[in-house]
């Protein structure tokens, strides 16, 4: 029997708002343990919670991006459930009634474009964090992420591979990142993901029994422990076994899988409307308000980079995927106007040195007005193309003018005819073998020619001139 995949996503973007969602302790990452903490977010008794309007502005951003409908009534609801992070017995989240629903965003796997709908959009706050000694069987807790504000962003079970979650999850995060209202950053937390998946007969309508994934904090990982999760389903099914409803976690040093606890369902929480807080009420003048905000959206900035500036799909779907770096890319073209050119190096050179640092555009040495210089100076014939690279290493390195640096280092570029012609001539003379060979058909030592009078002139003569003079002296 031939089955299908079912996956639906749970993610939970953390939002780059400077207080908490009902106080007003900071949301900085990396602080001392339980040192952003006060009465409110620790849940003493007495202590009443006052919304954050910038976390509602960030949903209503989120919601209008993901074609969502809002919700003019909305209420927040008591999540209640022991653990030992949970400092109040619940957590304060969105049920019945959440800010959002019914959205959708495209994908587009192996050049085909799907439609992935969203369930819901909702608010709520995040839990603190359990720090496990290594040394002695103790856990330590932190409450400094306690009350941090959360969208949580709940998928259709529309994603039929692990392929398409992992594009859907990277459209998801550019999208958060585009609006400037959550970092993206997997590793620290603050784009996490669950998710819930199940295997059916192909052609039945019915669910299968479905596990929830926890613990991925990387692409790598949530395709991984798809491919894992769904191999193990499918393992089970054909040998006529059934699927436990449990919460499993993703083994990284294992590769596998691991199950963890029973799958709670909503009524195991026992939701309730939250007494302390007012329903929250959205008029349409503030939408609207909202929506004049918001910035070209990944989608458009790529369909605007094909068409106004002529590049392939594969340059704009890299250019577009982080807005900084699209900025930068933009910025490179109002001070050299050749798109395609700026594009090559971008992808290639400066990419590279930022990925092998781990370094984001955003901190990136090269600036964009000296990367137009540099090109301008390869086609005014300062220097050659190969010069060039090695002019960029050195303003990767330092944050030079490139100007500057041909200067110093003496890598203009040698386009005197005579001298060039005084240099091919050495080279001819001091290879009188392949001379006669090049001359006898052997054409190809064309190369061999050039590559010695640029050995000569430590790579500054100008090649296009190199050729043209060995031709004329060959033929």
């Amino acid at each position: 029997m031939d089955y299908e995949v079912v996956i639906g996503l749970e993610v939970h973007a953390q939002l780059l708002t400077k207080s908490k969602i009902f106080c007003s302790c900071s949301t900085t990452f990396g602080a001392a343990p339980n040192t952003h903490t006060c009465p409110v977010c620790l849940g003493m008794p007495g202590v009443l919670p006052v919304l954050n309007k910038k976390v509602v502005e960030f949903a209503l951003r989120l919601a209008l991006a993901t074609n969502c409908q809002i919700a003019s009534y909305s209420q927040f609801a008591r999540k209640n459930y022991f653990y030992p992070d949970l400092p109040k017995g619940y957590q304060i989240s969105q049920y019945e009634l959440p800010i959002a629903e019914h959205g959708w965003i495209n994908i587009e796997v192996n050049g085909q474009a799907k439609k992935i709908g969203i369930t819901r959009i909702h608010m709520e706050e995040d839990a603190g964090k359990l720090v496990h000694d290594e040394l002695k069987p103790v856990s330590y807790v932190d409450f400094n992420r306690t009350g941090v504000p959360l969208l949580e962003i709940v998928s259709e079970p529309d994603i039929r591979s692990s392929d398409e979650a992992v594009a859907y999850l990277k459209k998801l995060r550019d999208i958060v990142r585009y609006l400037e209202i959550c970092d993206g950053n997997m590793e620290e937390g603050s784009f996490r993901c669950d998710a819930n998946i199940s295997l059916r007969p192909v052609g039945q309508k019915e669910f299968g029994t479905r596990t929830e994934l926890k613990n991925m904090n990387s692409f790598r990982h949530v395709q991984r422990a798809l491919d894992y999760e769904i191999k193990r389903q499918k393992s089970l099914l054909m040998e006529g076994k059934e699927i436990i409803q449990e919460t499993r976690l993703w083994d990284e040093s294992s590769g596998k899988t691991l199950g963890m606890r029973g799958k709670e369902e909503a009524h195991d929480y026992r939701y309730f409307p939250d007494p302390d807080l007012v329903p929250l009420r959205i008029d349409s003048d503030w939408i609207e308000e909202v929506r004049q905000t918001l910035p070209e959206l990944p989608d458009e900035k790529r369909a605007r980079f094909l068409s106004e500036y002529g590049l392939p799909e594969y340059d704009a779907e890299v250019l577009t995927a982080s807005k900084d770096l699209a900025d930068y890319f933009e910025a490179c073209v109002k001070k050299y106007s050749q798109p395609k050119k700026i594009s090559n190096w971008i992808m290639a050179e400066l990419m590279r040195e930022l990925n092998r640092e781990n370094r984001d555009i955003k901190d990136c040495p090269v600036s964009p007005e000296n990367l137009a210089t540099l090109l301008s100076m390869i086609d005014d014939g300062t220097i050659s193309g190969k010069i060039a690279k090695t002019v960029f290493a050195e303003m990767y390195k330092t944050g030079k003018n490139p100007k500057k640096i041909v200067e110093e280092k003496g890598l203009v570029q040698v386009t005197d005819k005579g001298e060039i012609a005084k240099v091919i001539d050495e080279v001819l003379s001091e290879n009188p073998k392949q001379v006669e060979e090049y001359k006898g058909g052997k054409t190809k030592l064309l190369g061999f020619f050039v590559g010695q009078v640029m050995k000569k002139t430590q790579g500054k003569a100008n090649p296009k001139l190199v050729n043209e003079i060995l031709r004329e002296k060959l033929d």
